[in-house]
């Protein structure tokens, strides 16, 4: 899911049963293939029917993970790499890792690309931005890798310190653009304050963006928000048959998983409804189950009167199933919770990122001794909310309205912002 700083708190699989769980279930997530009706093509077979012109006779460095992928689940590595138009000399590695290899914040390494024998440097270790010796002898730097939506998620930092060290280098910059699993169209959570700028909130944009990654090149290139205001050379090969309405299912693309913990498309929409709360460690996201982000609960909450609470509160497009159930690993290992199952009824209507604010309010209701913030995770919980804000109104004890509204600040202003760089209807 994407981020040493996003995961940094979670621990690894702790069990040969619980990796081959949910290896199973990743593998059952993207062994669906596009069908011949797909409605959407990738920015990769836009560049093949272009004959890669984008690219012609070029030495290309290539940032990608499983995730970059044709319809039919060429690997782009494979596809610019037995390209006779172009020359690719060098891999990088995100989190992850270039072929998904790494577990979730653990350092990406330097090595050669079994598949390929190409050199793979690593972009999440103790290098992040590229340095100008990775970038040395390399005439374009490509980027395709698929987004989840949300600010948290790492990527989209990588992007942006990628396209800034390819400003520095004078090094042209492609990106070869993919659907926003979220759509296009939601945009939820304050701008992030640049005060509290992080590998895992990177951008001052909303925590649900609405953008493709194209998009959000676009805007990072026309803002200046690179490092003294520099610009790259940037080329966004769009796609073709994306509309911003869109959510992935209508796509018929295959989901490749992102990240071990977003399994399937639909996880993208739990990870903004409960990921930053879970972040504290203090109330169960699912996380360490296989079901991740789609749970809420703790070991001594009474599932049915917090789902019937949160229900009473008719939040559109959602519903809560009390629910039982005892992660393998990550917070409260081995440890029953009791809470209640995110059923989303309509995507379009759902209000995602306040999810996790109601659930917080109802639990320490149900549950007055819980302490929503301990010093050793508060620092984590503002980063990814962008805000400090967030946390003190939340640990004053002020009404859900008045951190909501907060939340909510700069949504608008962002919209309107935003729309030079939007390249989809």
């Amino acid at each position: 899911m994407v981020m040493q700083e996003c995961f940094e708190m979670r621990s690894p699989f702790r069990s040969s049963y619980v990796a081959s769980l949910l290896c199973a279930i990743i593998a059952s997530a993207a062994c669906v293939v596009a069908r011949a009706d797909t409605v959407v093509r990738p920015g990769v077979e836009v560049l093949i029917e272009q004959a890669f012109a984008p690219l012609a006779g070029k030495r290309v460095g290539l940032i990608t993970n499983p995730t970059g992928v044709t319809s039919d689940l060429r690997s782009t590595i494979d596809v610019l790499h037995g390209a006779p138009q172009l020359k690719l000399v060098r891999l990088f590695g995100p989190e992850h890792g270039v072929r998904g290899e790494v577990p979730a914040g653990e350092h990406v390494t330097h090595f050669k690309d079994a598949v390929t024998g190409l050199p793979v440097q690593s972009l999440y270790g103790r290098t992040r931005k590229p340095t100008p010796e990775m970038f040395d002898g390399l005439d374009v730097v490509v980027f395709d890798i698929q987004d989840i939506g949300s600010r948290s998620y790492t990527y989209i930092s990588t992007l942006a310190l990628a396209m800034e060290a390819a400003a520095e280098q004078g090094v042209e910059f492609v990106v070869l653009d993919r659907p926003n699993p979220l759509g296009g169209v939601r945009v939820e959570g304050r701008p992030l304050d640049l005060e509290y700028r992080s590998f895992v909130g990177h951008l001052p944009i909303p925590y649900c963006h609405g953008m493709s990654v194209g998009e959000i090149a676009r805007m990072i290139n026309g803002e200046r928000w690179m490092a003294d205001g520099r610009q790259c050379k940037l080329t966004v090969v769009p796609m073709q048959g994306w509309q911003r309405a869109m959510l992935f299912s209508d796509t018929n693309l295959p989901w490749v998983p992102s990240s071990p913990h977003i399994p399937r498309a639909e996880t993208a929409f739990f990870y903004a409804a409960t990921g930053i709360m879970g972040e504290l460690g203090v109330i169960s996201e699912g996380v360490g189950y296989p079901l991740p982000f789609e749970l809420v609960g703790h070991p001594d909450l009474p599932a049915h009167e917090f789902a019937a609470e949160l229900n009473r509160r008719k939040l559109p497009g959602v519903q809560f199933q009390p629910y039982y159930f005892r992660p393998y690993y990550g917070a409260f290992n081995g440890q029953t919770c009791a809470g209640a199952r995110v059923v989303l009824t309509d995507p379009h209507r759902v209000a995602l990122t306040e999810i996790q604010f109601h659930v917080m309010d109802v639990a320490r209701r149900k549950l007055p001794q819980l302490t929503l913030f301990e010093t050793s995770r508060q620092a984590m919980f503002d980063k990814v909310c962008g805000t400090d804000k967030i946390r003190k109104l939340l640990a004053a004890n002020r009404p859900l309205d008045e951190v909501l509204a907060s939340w909510r600040a700069g949504v608008d202003e962002f919209r309107d912002r935003r729309k030079p760089y939007l390249l989809y209807p």
